[in-house]
């Protein structure tokens, strides 16, 4: 290497180490004079931090002092407030135990004088028990007395006590029953009359049925013997094809046709015309004209009973009871159409519903069907109101319907609205005058039977059957029967008829009494 390079560079590095101390140097008194002006600081800050502190816990002291005393005047205002609720109890106390004191002298007072009335009580009760017996003898003399007097055992003036008292409960029975019926005509009678004119003078309907005939007129009498035929088999083969009989006598120009059946004879009577006018009358001939007025008839009684559904708007029917319906056509009760009848009450019943706010509809097809029974109760046991309600039921029919058609006749116990609803109007229909007709002979048993229930009573001097049967006058003696007892006859008249009779509609009974004076001037 060349000397003087190496020389400059021994130089160099010198100069370097030279410098580096110089500058380590300096930095290390700068270090010395920042860490002296740190220390300075750092006890500048302890100094005002210990002044700071020295205040502060001064003030602490201060305030600490001042909250003591406060809390030591609070406590002693609250010991002086103890202090006197204290002494506000102990006089308290002392109160209720001198009112103690009173009330245990006072009960001791009470006390001795409960002891002394219990005594008086007992002597009282001494004198008593002896003077009950001293009574029990006297009563028992004056019995003895009595008895001896009256010539009447005890028993048998018990009996008469009984009879007093049994009149008396009588008497008191029939006031009540006057006095009921004052309040139910009173609140009844003028809103009851009022529907029911209403509803009948709203609806109006033929009253009795045309006449059912049960004679065919023949033109000559030797159309008699072929309609017996020869040895009578033409007679026998229409018996048996429409099952009525014939009766063919000595009656000119007349031929009866008798049979239970309505419709089987009204069979035979269109059929026997048919024969007649067409003049062939043979075994065959008599099977074809019955078979074809067979369906005649079936289609007619179909016919009648969809026109009645019609016209009293009830829909939903089953067709076996749109049959029987149609078959009630050809039957009457007491000469009224069944059917005709039905009608009216199935529009009456619809009306009085509708007035007392029940469903107008159901109560026309509770109505309708009242009286269906009736077209089957010749072929089935039982009365019609039973049949009806078991046809009904076995075709799905709802209750209230079945109900009305059973216990319209009050055979069951009335619990629907629309079977008494049914029931009226049904009494309504029946009994209106020229609304059904009966024979003379019944006419008259049934005017017999009315009054002979009615002279069954005591006290009853006469008795009229007026009205058609419809309404009873009974006259009682007014020296026999007071007002009340005349109102219990009444009643019980009315309850005989319901018990023994079958009549249609309903029976008025008015029992009359009254006084009469008679006087003569001579």
């Amino acid at each position: 290497m060349n000397p003087e390079i190496a020389t400059t560079i021994l130089y160099c590095l010198f100069f370097f180490f030279l410098g580096v101390a110089a500058v380590l140097g300096i930095a290390q008194r700068h270090a010395a004079r920042r860490a002296a002006r740190l220390q300075e600081e750092a006890d500048s800050i302890l100094s005002v931090a210990r002044r700071e502190a020295e205040n502060e816990s001064a003030q602490i002291v201060l305030d600490a002092r001042e909250k003591a005393l406060a809390i030591k005047a609070e406590t002693e205002r609250d010991l002086a407030a103890l202090k006197e609720q204290e002494l506000q109890r102990d006089r308290k106390l002392d109160a209720r135990e001198d009112q103690l004191t009173a009330n245990q002298e006072a009960l001791r007072k009470a006390q001795r004088g409960l002891e002394s009335s219990q005594n008086r009580l007992a002597a009282q009760m001494r004198t008593l028990t002896e003077q009950r017996g001293e009574l029990d003898r006297l009563v028992q003399e004056n019995q003895r007395s009595l008895e001896q007097v009256s010539g009447m055992t005890r028993e048998d003036a018990a009996a008469k006590l009984i009879d007093s008292v049994h009149a008396d409960l009588e008497h008191e029975i029939g006031t009540a029953v006057l006095k009921q019926r004052r309040e139910l005509t009173k609140r009844v009678d003028e809103q009851a009359r009022e529907m029911l004119l209403t509803a009948m003078q709203r609806y109006s309907s033929a009253h009795t049925a045309d006449t059912t005939t049960s004679t065919v007129g023949v033109p000559t009498d030797d159309m008699k013997g072929r309609i017996i035929g020869r040895e009578g088999r033409n007679i026998r083969a229409f018996e048996k094809a429409t099952g009525v009989d014939l009766i063919i006598d000595d009656t000119p120009g007349v031929v009866v046709v008798s049979g239970f059946d309505p419709v089987r004879r009204e069979v035979a009577r269109m059929a026997l015309e048919k024969l007649i006018a067409d003049g062939r009358i043979h075994p065959s001939k008599i099977e074809e004209i019955v078979e074809q007025t067979n369906q005649e008839i079936k289609d007619f009684i179909i016919k009648k009973g969809v026109e009645a559904v019609n016209e009293v708007n009830v829909s939903g029917l089953h067709d076996r009871v749109i049959e029987m319906l149609g078959r009630l056509h050809f039957r009457t009760s007491y000469s009224q159409n069944v059917l005709r009848h039905s009608v009216e009450v199935a529009f009456l019943s619809g009306m009085m519903a509708e007035m007392i706010g029940l469903d107008g509809d159901l109560a026309r097809r509770a109505g309708l069907l009242h009286d269906i029974g009736k077209a089957a109760d010749h072929e089935l046991e039982g009365g019609h109101p039973k049949i009806g309600g078991d046809l009904l039921q076995r075709h799905k029919e709802g209750e209230e319907v079945v109900h009305a058609a059973r216990g319209h006749h009050d055979e069951i116990v009335t619990e629907r609205p629309y079977t008494m609803l049914v029931a009226t109007a049904d009494a309504c229909s029946a009994s209106r005058p020229g609304a059904r007709r009966e024979s003379l002979e019944r006419y008259v048993k049934r005017m017999e039977e009315l009054e002979a229930i009615a002279h069954r009573f005591d006290g009853v001097q006469q008795a009229y059957a007026i009205s058609a049967g419809r309404e009873l006058r009974v006259i009682v003696g007014s020296g026999q029967i007071s007002d009340e007892r005349a109102a219990a006859i009444c009643r019980d008249i009315a309850q005989c008829f319901e018990k023994e009779l079958t009549y249609p509609g309903e029976i008025k009974v008015t029992v009359v009494r009254e006084s009469r004076f008679t006087s003569t001037a001579k």
